[in-house]
């Protein structure tokens, strides 16, 4: 018993490990966030209404809700999309390196300041079994695999912690696994070093979904 438990304790550090290092992740530069939501509602009901509703409520799976979410995250999001002094865009998507390039800066934090204003519509999660693992995964994470509580950077509720914590509650469960999926594979990468990355290669195809549909039942 004594060396089970001693086990235990080694596993457990790890994990704390592997979460400070989350927490010690390299601040991002400050972003100029300060926007005209007004501004914003107008670009997002000619640009982005017909993928991500009128509101950043999204009726559509794979594309994200974006009511609520961070302004800070928004902004950094369409920038990563850019493609920068003739460099690659640092998140890939033909669609939305398409919707982004003719926006300016300003353009993005008055579509920022105008999501992050909007209230998110509470989401549901459609398999109660896999969101009950997916639920002590997003709490208390993974002691055998090293995979650490995801509501220690995205907070108990799904909240997030701007600007580097993105609001997860309520997103489509097909969106966030996708996420995971291109994070462990490093098809998405726009994260800073590659935190995202090292927790998805820990995890499971079945724990992704089961985080993925926990999360879409999540309320703040």
């Amino acid at each position: 018993m004594q060396g089970i438990k001693l086990i235990s304790m080694i596993t457990a550090s790890a994990v704390l490990a592997l979460s400070s290092h989350v927490f010690a992740e390299t601040p991002p530069q400050p972003v100029k966030t300060a926007g005209d939501a007004a501004k914003g509602q107008q670009i997002a009901s000619q640009v982005c209404a017909a993928c991500h509703g009128a509101d950043g409520n999204s009726m559509i799976p794979a594309n994200p809700n974006l009511a609520g979410q961070h302004a800070e995250y928004i902004i950094k999001q369409l920038n990563n999309f850019k493609s920068q002094d003739g460099k690659p865009a640092e998140r890939d998507s033909a669609v939305m390196s398409a919707m982004v390039a003719p926006l300016s800066d300003e353009d993005a934090r008055n579509l920022a300041a105008y999501y992050a204003q909007q209230k998110p519509k509470p989401g549901v999660a459609n398999n109660k079994e896999l969101a009950e693992l997916g639920e002590k995964i997003y709490r208390g994470g993974n002691l055998e695999t090293n995979v650490p509580a995801c509501s220690s950077c995205h907070s108990p509720n799904g909240a997030g912690i701007p600007p580097v914590y993105p609001q997860l509650a309520g997103q489509h469960a097909e969106y966030s696994a996708t996420q995971l999926r291109a994070f462990r594979t490093e098809q998405r990468a726009n994260d800073a070093n590659k935190v995202m990355h090292v927790i998805a290669t820990r995890m499971s195809e079945k724990e992704m979904e089961a985080v993925s549909e926990f999360i879409s039942g999540l309320r703040k």
